[in-house]
């Protein structure tokens, strides 16, 4: 801690030469990405606190964390003995960073952002609500530039082309539906600044980012011309060749700054997915469309190529999680077994797998009370020995070329009170509600976020986090626009869509529950009402029924659970050998 201290002295220095009074670091880099490379893991760098969500504020004489229930207990533990003080988001007595920063500071005073990796929208609200108060803010500086000294660089690892054959569409062809979907928005050009889309758009892939197979690049599209952004260095000839037979052209990295200044006529641009800085370089005399990029909900509806990808990526993955079940239910009677190995024998066998790339996420694997913490990272240091007794919560995902995994399994590795029983079967209950689910075209996932917490709720229980996120095909592990959660998402499920559907329970210090499947949206009938969609899980991995509490099941929920086994035994065991096939089918055995 004593280190962290030293970089918070060192950027209140900072503050002081350039006449601040505070100065907000969110965890973001220029392209907006939930995770960012090292080089803008500024926030880390400051704080310490290794979540994917939260932002630092440092005053001369406080210093903040705000992050939201995912990262409670983990934000308290890494934040212990520092001076940075935890703030909940989301609980009604957490202030929020503006109002707590009006609080603090006083007429006349400046915050400083770094107007690079700040969003514009967000950046716009907070002028807006400091102007009343007479509080200043300024987009000008990086103190990371002079005060983290071997800051890493910007990455430049090589990017690919992904073949047709997995993509389903040429760039060309998207390009084409990206600007016709323009001239009906009444915009000339898109400004392009997420990696992901980027990637999905121009069909290349990177390593620039851990687990997410992206290039940090920019884009421009539009009927006139498309431009890719990217370091040259980055480029080989084949993937030169594709894109130049696809009629894109390639520019250095630097130079989007330049040629956004120069632009002309209507540009649709998202101010909540462009940074501050560059959003503020499009001229005046343009008129910006701000509105959810065309091209994010284009890439969010898989066409029938990507998802037969996740079907088949779903069967070796699920062949990959029953020989790591069956190795774990093996090795824990050894008392042999810690936390820190899971992430390893994972790997081991999903490695083994046709098409594999790599991890989605960082494994996650919380033994009863690390359980709790909803995306507990685990080490050497806080790994615990798992006992035959209690829940083991598995959170994991691979990388395939064909498409992304995202499973969660809660184990029972022994003997479980009839509380952990009770919880696991009302998250099981919410998982089925959701899953077997009809609803009418147009309907928001938080109109079914109810689906999932009702049996919760009923016996005064929740859980705080989302329930379903956007899975990209070959991309980020969290995709938008959609979602499933409380907060109002204006998007609307779509045919297509990949979605997560995991509800949870935690109880701190004792252990946690979810159960996660990857679900598709697909059509179910059409009605004199309209068109409902349901719908169709994907994921293949038996779901443990030792922990059920079968009486607390409808009639509909037990004949779910058993076609589900039914339907993974069916699909996976022609990939098995003979022990694998006895050990599944007893697994899938009905209740």
């Amino acid at each position: 801690m004593n280190n962290i201290e030293k970089k918070i002295f060192s950027i209140r220095q900072f503050m002081r030469e350039k006449g601040l009074s505070a100065f907000i670091i969110p965890t973001t880099d220029p392209h907006l990405s939930e995770y960012p490379a090292a080089h803008w893991e500024s926030r880390e760098w400051i704080s310490g606190f290794t979540g994917s969500a939260g932002t630092v504020v440092i005053t001369m004489e406080k210093a903040g964390l705000w992050t939201d229930s995912r990262y409670f207990l983990q934000a308290a533990h890494e934040l212990k003995d520092s001076s940075i003080k935890l703030f909940r988001e989301g609980l009604p007595e957490t202030p929020t960073i503006d109002d707590w920063l009006i609080e603090e500071l006083n007429n006349g005073q400046t915050i400083g952002i770094d107007g690079e990796v700040y969003a514009a929208k967000a950046a716009q609200n907070l002028i807006q609500k400091l102007n009343v108060k007479g509080i200043h803010l300024t987009s000008d500086y990086d103190p990371f530039a002079t005060i983290w000294q071997n800051r890493p660089e910007i990455p430049n690892n090589p990017v690919f082309i992904l073949p047709e054959k997995y993509t389903g569409e040429t760039t060309q062809s998207k390009i084409k539906r990206i600007c016709q979907q323009l001239e009906k928005e009444g915009a000339e050009s898109l400004i392009v600044a997420t990696l992901d889309t980027i990637a999905w758009i121009f069909n290349i892939r990177g390593n620039d980012i851990k687990c997410n197979p992206v290039a940090v690049s920019y884009a421009y599209i539009s009927e006139k011309e498309s431009v890719l952004f990217i370091n040259p260095a980055k480029i080989t000839d084949e993937v030169a060749e594709y894109l130049k037979s696809q009629g894109v052209i390639l520019a250095d990295y630097s130079k989007i700054y330049d040629f956004i200044s120069k632009l002309k006529g209507s540009v649709c641009v998202n101010s909540e997915k462009i940074s501050f800085n560059l959003y503020n370089r499009i001229p005046k005399e343009c008129r910006k469309i701000d509105i959810p990029s065309p091209a994010d909900l284009m890439k969010a509806k898989k066409n029938e190529t990507e998802i037969q990808g996740f079907r088949n990526a779903m069967e070796r993955d699920g062949v990959a999680l029953i020989r790591f079940l069956m190795w774990l239910e093996h090795n824990i009677p050894s008392g042999n077994v810690k936390e820190f190995d899971i992430p390893k024998k994972l790997f081991e066998y999903r490695s083994q797998q046709k098409h594999f790339v790599g991890e989605s996420f960082d494994t996650i694997a919380g033994y009863c009370p690390n359980g709790a913490i909803v995306h507990y990272h685990v080490t050497p240091e806080s790994s615990l020995n798992i006992k035959q007794e209690g829940l083991l919560l598995i959170d994991s995902g691979a990388q395939y070329f064909d498409g992304t995994t995202d499973i969660t399994r809660t184990v029972a590795v022994g003997a479980l009170t009839d509380e952990m029983k009770e919880d696991y079967t009302l998250v099981l209950k919410g998982h089925i509600s959701l899953a077997t689910a009809i609803f009418p075209q147009g309907t928001r996932g938080s109109q079914l976020d109810i689906l999932a917490r009702k049996a919760l709720w009923d016996k005064g229980l929740n859980y705080l986090h989302g329930t379903g996120h956007g899975v990209g095909h070959f991309l980020n592990v969290h995709e938008g626009p959609q979602s499933i959660r409380m907060n109002e998402n204006s998007t609307t499920l779509e045919i297509g869509m990949v979605t997560s559907n995991e509800p949870g329970l935690y109880r701190a210090n004792k252990y946690g529950i979810r159960i996660e499947n990857l679900i598709l949206t697909k059509m179910e009938m059409s009605t004199e009402f309209g068109n409902f969609y349901s719908f169709e899980t994907l994921t293949l991995c038996p779901i443990d029924t030792k922990p059920i509490v079968k009486k607390l099941l409808t009639e509909k929920e037990i004949e779910w659970i058993n076609l589900y086994h039914k339907f993974v035994y069916d699909r996976l065991s022609p990939l098995l050998n003979s022990n694998e096939i006895e050990w599944l089918k007893e697994k899938t055995n009905e209740i």
